[in-house]
Formats: structure tokens, sequence, C-alpha cells
């Protein structure tokens, strides 16, 4: 109450522009470096000319000093991704793996040779898609092969090192 005006109040004031416009949620800082969420109004007679000013200001600084340790406190020290990481559950995890083995195959399931079936499913041993409980099952009828089939694949992956 009754401080000095804010930059955009004395731009106001120095041009006096015939249609001001409102400047709403501007930061502003006292000279005691207290941090201020302003608004300024401009309020018109009825010949819509520009008779008074209202000011409003709210300090914003405790917020501010616990908005930086609530973001300590939710940091995890790495660069924060654009979108948190998705928790998705097993079902549509071992889904996810197989369209990404179909796509590094780079052909559908039912043109695929043994060769490209192999990868795939080498693939989806590599990324722990076996891990999940009647994943084999689920693989063997994507892939249309028989269960003993698809460990045989598995088991190539084993035998050549990999």
């Amino acid at each position: 109450m009754g401080d000095g005006a804010s930059n955009v109040v004395m731009e106001q004031l120095r041009t006096q522009d015939p249609e001001p416009k409102d400047h709403l949620c501007y930061l502003t800082k006292t000279p005691d470096g207290k941090i201020l969420k302003s608004s300024t109004v401009y309020i018109r007679d009825r010949k819509g000319k520009v008779s008074a000013i209202l000011a409003i200001n709210y300090d914003i600084s405790r917020l501010i000093l616990m908005e930086e340790a609530l973001r300590d406190l939710v940091s995890t020290g790495e660069e924060a991704p654009s979108e948190p990481e998705r928790i998705t559950n097993v079902s549509d995890l071992l889904d996810e793996l197989i369209q990404q083995s179909v796509a590094l195959v780079g052909k559908p399931a039912a043109v695929m040779n043994k060769e490209d079936k192999v990868k795939a499913i080498q693939f989806l041993s590599q990324n722990g898609a076996f891990l999940i409980t009647k994943s084999g099952d689920k693989v063997a009828k994507y892939f249309g092969i028989s269960k003993y089939t698809l460990y045989s694949y598995i088991d190539m992956n084993k035998q050549e090192g990999n």
C-alpha cells in the first residue's frame, strides 16, 4: 500500500497512451528484494479515458522459496523429460516389445521367414519379454510357430554366445 509505481505504470504515465492495455500477472521486485506478482488495470471514465490505475501486488517471495524446496524434493537430479515415463501393465509391455521386434525386422509376422522370426524372437529374449508370465504362448501364437520352435529360436541366441 502506497509503494512506488511499477515500470508498467510509469510507462503509461510517461506516454499517456490513450488506449493502454491491462497488464495481468507480471513479476516485480521491491527495493528490499521481495518478489511480487502484479496486475495493473486501467480504470476509464464514461468517455473511455483513463481516470485511474489500479495495481494489485501479491508478495510471492515465500511461495518461490517453497517452490524451490519442492523442486528439490521431486527432482531426480536428471534433466526432466518432456513427459513423465509411462508405467505400463505387463500385457501392454509385451505387446509393445512384439511391435518393436516386428519394426526391427521390417515386415509383418505373416510374411517373415525363419531368419526374420529368429531375429525378432532373439530381440524379445534380449529385452526381457520372456520374463513375463505366459509370454511364450502369446509370442508363439503371434509368430505362427510352436512353443518348441520358439524355445529353439531362443536357444540359437545362447548357442551363438550372444
